[in-house]
């Protein structure tokens, strides 16, 4: 499937999101099952660009000092948000994002283009910021804001009507702080599934093999897992499950 039929059939943003990390032997199984020909309710495809099924993702999330989005997130706050750069290494392409958190739970995704050598705490992106959070949640954007984390990895999407699925291998988190590094542990993907509220057919074939969701963001999780001394237990089962080797690598030289 291509990106143009990926955007048509399943653009989903607004979704709601459930995280898996998932042994990567068992998911070569689950997917054999997911893009099937002859399965029920149709087969999932993947997409494909230039012959390519994976594809290399870099992001930076930014936060305040304090870390106000990290402790949002963490006390279930109704109105927080995310804020990142995301990078397409393989085509170059590159995206401002804000996430929300909507009235029902759900993920509300806003994006805007970054071309040239724009650069995500320039004027323009930050008044798109304000002027988003402000629509959304009648408040602000914070005035202080620096990378917090990066994340890399390469992914894999299935896609059926209304559902997407990712699949995260290789994640890599550096705290950009102290240059702190965790890797997820070799053979374990990071499964996302993205629909529209209740149980996609991904979600079920999951469960029905004794995988349940985790309780996990890729900022979050890496941040409980960077910074220890940080309270973020809701996190820290599932990200000493990511990344079992700690403490985190410091950069060295």
């Amino acid at each position: 499937m291509t990106l143009a039929e990926v955007n048509a059939r399943s653009c989903l943003l607004t979704r709601f999101d459930r995280s898996y990390l998932v042994p990567a032997r068992l998911l070569t199984d689950l997917v054999a099952l997911l893009t099937a020909p002859h399965r029920p309710g149709g087969a999932y495809r993947v997409l494909t660009i230039d012959g390519r099924r994976a594809f290399h993702y870099h992001s930076v999330y930014y936060d305040t000092p304090g870390l106000r989005s990290f402790h949002e997130h963490r006390q279930g706050r109704r109105q927080r948000f995310k804020i990142r750069e995301r990078v397409y290494r393989d085509s170059g392409e590159r995206q401002f994002e804000l996430k929300l958190k909507g009235g029902r739970g759900d993920t509300v995704k806003h994006r805007l283009p970054l071309t040239g050598d724009a650069a995500p705490l320039d004027p323009a992106y930050r008044a798109w910021l304000d002027t988003t959070l402000r629509t959304a949640y009648g408040i602000t954007a914070p005035t202080e804001l620096t990378p917090s984390v990066t994340t890399d990895y390469l992914r894999a999407t299935l896609v059926a009507d209304g559902e997407r699925v990712t699949c995260d291998a290789g994640l890599v988190c550096v705290d950009r702080r102290t240059g702190a590094t965790v890797r997820c542990a070799p053979g374990l993907v990071l499964v996302e599934t993205k629909g529209t509220g209740r149980l996609t057919d991904a979600d079920r074939l999951l469960h029905a093999h004794g995988v349940r969701p985790a309780v996990f963001t890729k900022y979050c999780g890496a941040l409980a897992a960077l910074r220890p001394a940080l309270p973020g237990n809701r996190w820290r089962r599932a990200a000493a499950l990511a990344f079992p080797a700690a403490p985190p690598r410091r950069a060295t030289g």
